[in-house]
């Protein structure tokens, strides 16, 4: 690939800080002498990316969601409840937002040979809300049943990108029927989220991303530092690899305190403004929401739909009684959000911390606790405290931008602003 060639994004100026000549500052990167063999091209200079600002008092709020884990991924399937026919689509672990259009259109065609166009869907995150987008594309009349809704879902509460493997399934759990239900609703939840990317009051753009590491060989991606979402190379086709067009950035090219950064190119959602947008579009068809529990499955007897989609989650380990579902817990603190900052970022560090960053225009996002078997939803303070200072020592070491960067920077116009009720809630 040309190391030259810049990865073009879409929707939205992600780059608007483009190249240029930087500022003076403390970067062990420009720091380190390059030796350019006769006839090679010299280095470009470091690109100009906003820093962020990270320290305690910029600190807006920590927030806690439970990822619905189970060893052998996720479920997709029909039953038969009495005269009711049920469609379970649930324990994605940490790809639900990556997964849900693909699995909603595969519950949607399943579904339109039961007869009956009247459907319930039984949860309100991301797989639930997609679920009934996709029904009603199918002339389903759909009612969606749920304990909470956007901002208070899980669904809310997560990084969010397309990571369609992250935290997702055992590899030695794997079965081939299953491998196959994972592709189509990969490659169906791709193009939806490619069509969305860019789209006003959406939330999904293209953003670059860049892996901060001392060694750039494609096979450490992914451990630590890597790709996006702890890629499974045999699950995923070359086409849908998050990191599959790289370009390798060498000493003196990037404004990182380190040797080399990969950049990649990434689908990013923003939560608050997403799901609100599903929501909306939910409406404008036709739809309802009706707050409501289920403790067992003969509650759901009562609905007047003779289709019920679970989307439940971590609610159908008592709703449905799977055991195999286990949660893992993940925490993210946001900082006052910088309209300079627009890119992603992760690195490992000496001390075994990885400093993860992504910036969105409710907040620039650090952290990323993966902890299993955790039902707690209160914040842990501890990985709190040790995320904020892996990233302010990352950041007090980066290259500042040229003062002119900055100042085009600061005038590009936000990407939008969510609803303030969605800074706030934990709720699973």
């Amino acid at each position: 690939m040309n190391r030259r060639m810049m990865l073009k994004t879409g929707g939205m100026a992600v780059m608007a800080l483009g190249a240029g000549a930087c500022g003076t500052g403390s970067s062990a990167a420009t720091a380190r002498p390059v030796a350019v063999p006769t006839g090679a091209m010299p280095p470009r200079p470091a690109l100009n990316l906003g820093v962020v600002r990270a320290a305690r008092d910029r600190v807006i709020r920590t927030t806690v969601g439970l990822r619905p884990h189970r060893p052998s991924g996720f479920v997709l399937k029909a039953a038969k409840l009495d005269d009711r026919t049920i469609f379970h689509n649930y324990g994605h672990g940490g790809a639900g937002m990556s997964l849900a259009w693909g699995m909603g259109a595969m519950i949607g065609d399943m579904a339109r040979h039961v007869g009956d166009r009247r459907a319930a869907v039984v949860g309100c995150g991301s797989p639930g809300l997609t679920a009934a987008r996709q029904l009603q594309r199918r002339g389903f009349d759909v009612t969606i049943y749920a304990m909470s809704v956007p901002p208070y879902t899980t669904s809310n509460m997560s990084t969010a990108g397309f990571t369609p493997t992250s935290g997702l399934v055992e590899t030695d759990r794997r079965t081939p029927a299953w491998d196959v239900q994972f592709r189509e609703a990969c490659e169906i939840s791709y193009r939806e989220l490619q069509l969305l990317a860019g789209t006003p009051g959406y939330g999904v753009y293209w953003m670059d991303s860049y892996n901060v590491t001392e060694d750039p060989a494609p096979e450490n991606e992914g451990q630590g530092g890597g790709t996006p979402g702890g890629e499974i190379p045999a699950l995923l086709p070359d086409h849908l690899r998050p990191g599959r067009h790289r370009e390798v950035l060498g000493p003196g090219e990037h404004p990182f305190p380190s040797t080399y950064a990969v950049r990649t190119s990434t689908l990013s959602i923003e939560p608050s403004i997403y799901l609100e947008a599903l929501m909306r579009d939910f409406a404008r068809f036709g739809g309802r929401i009706v707050m409501r529990t289920f403790d067992t499955p003969r509650d759901l007897m009562s609905l007047p739909e003779p289709v019920i989609v679970n989307c439940t989650g971590l609610g159908s380990k008592t709703l449905f009684g799977d055991e195999e579902l286990i949660p893992v817990k993940g925490q993210l603190t946001a900082l006052i959000p910088q309209a300079e900052v627009t890119y992603r970022l992760q690195s490992p560090r000496p001390d075994g911390e990885i400093v993860r960053m992504n910036s969105r225009s409710d907040g620039i996002i650090i952290g990323n606790l993966m902890e299993r078997g955790n039902w707690s939803l209160e914040p842990d303070e501890d990985v709190r405290q040790r995320v904020l200072a892996s990233t302010i020592e990352f950041f007090a070491a980066m290259q500042p931008p040229s003062a002119a960067a900055y100042r085009r920077a600061r005038s590009t116009p936000p990407r939008g602003i969510p609803n303030l009720t969605s800074f706030f809630g934990t709720e699973s």
